[in-house]
């Protein structure tokens, strides 16, 4: 399975995804519950016009999106989290960001147009129209958004599933070069919001308070042993008990070998690198003796092509005892 499935189904999972925004939006602090998250449609479809006129339809697919929902004085309160998982830089993510948040907003004034519209199809004709119902201004019919209309705020978070830094551009502005400041004022730039474990330190990642925080300590730490060993070390009760699922993630970003059954739900993944560390301690053992061995060999080859030479025995005769080619026994004897 790619590593791209096997993370989107991982961030997809409420109690990830609440995770991420309460390190994020909270700074750790357990504020989002798993329970207030609703699931999205991921898909977005644009309607820009085209060169000619006509309309292109264009579709984005975020990884993951969840509607919050909470209650805050006494009235509900939403927010739009979306998280795109990433396993390379990409140089167009505030860009791309960008549009998905856009589309958002977008979506949310359609939709109200249409509620407005089903609203005022469902009052045409009653009598109770002009008591209790509303009747939009001019500009709010053609604008399809009425004055009291608000939209639900979009946020999107990036992850880096790789342990090397990110390098590219973080914000609109760092894709352009505008030197004119009174230009760059009229502008408004976009950020992107991002988790990369290779530029967070120790004390950041233990911020979370899911698998989550595993899976970005060993990525960061995943090409330097000694590292790897210290951060296993010291949180060895959660590195022991490692959700399957925290473990496949990992597997699939660092390709680091992990040997585990299936169908266990939890891993312990401390015992499973020193098994892994063994086996390669034995293996690089048993090619050492190998090696060894070879050597020994070599050298009583020529240690016996010396003596068969000093004997009289022709070098092709040679050869075909101690088993090398003739070039080779030649070369040993200094005749070529």
């Amino acid at each position: 399975m790619k590593a791209d499935t096997i993370t989107k189904a991982y961030v997809q999972d409420a109690s990830i995804f609440a995770d991420i925004f309460n390190y994020y939006v909270y700074q750790g602090r357990q504020v989002i519950e798993p329970g207030q998250l609703t699931e999205r449609d991921s898909t977005k479809i644009a309607l820009p016009y085209g060169a000619d006129g006509a309309v292109v339809p264009v579709q984005k697919f975020r990884d993951v999106q969840k509607l919050y929902a909470a209650m805050t004085d006494g009235k509900i309160e939403y927010v739009l989290y979306g998280v795109e998982n990433q396993r390379r830089v990409h140089f167009a993510m505030p860009v791309r960001n960008g549009l998905y948040d856009m589309l958002d907003y977008a979506g949310q004034v359609e939709e109200a147009a249409k509620s407005h519209k089903k609203e005022r199809k469902e009052q045409k004709g009653k009598v109770e129209e002009t008591e209790g119902g509303k009747i939009p201004s001019t500009e709010e019919f053609l604008s399809g958004f009425w004055k009291e209309d608000k939209l639900i705020p979009s946020i999107t978070v990036t992850i880096l599933f790789s342990s090397k830094p990110w390098d590219g551009p973080l914000s609109l502005f760092d894709m352009m070069e505008v030197s004119d400041p009174a230009v760059r004022a009229c502008m408004d730039n976009y950020h992107v919001r991002l988790i990369a474990p290779a530029q967070m330190t120790d004390e950041e990642i233990m911020k979370f308070q899911s698998s989550l925080r595993e899976v970005l300590l060993f990525i960061k730490y995943s090409e330097d042993k000694e590292e790897l060993n210290r951060i296993l070390e010291n949180n060895q009760k959660r590195f022991r008990e490692l959700e399957r699922r925290a473990v496949d993630v990992i597997q699939s970003v660092t390709n680091s070998g992990i040997k585990y059954k299936k169908s266990e739900e939890v891993v312990d993944v401390c015992k499973a690198i020193q098994e892994m560390q063994m086996e390669a301690e034995q293996r690089g053992k048993r090619e050492g003796e190998q090696i060894g061995e070879q050597r020994g060999e070599f050298k009583k080859a020529k240690e016996s092509a010396k003596k068969l030479y000093e004997m009289g025995m022709a070098t092709k005769e040679i050869a075909q005892v101690v088993g090398y080619p003739v070039e080779e026994v030649e070369e040993w004897l200094g005749l070529v």
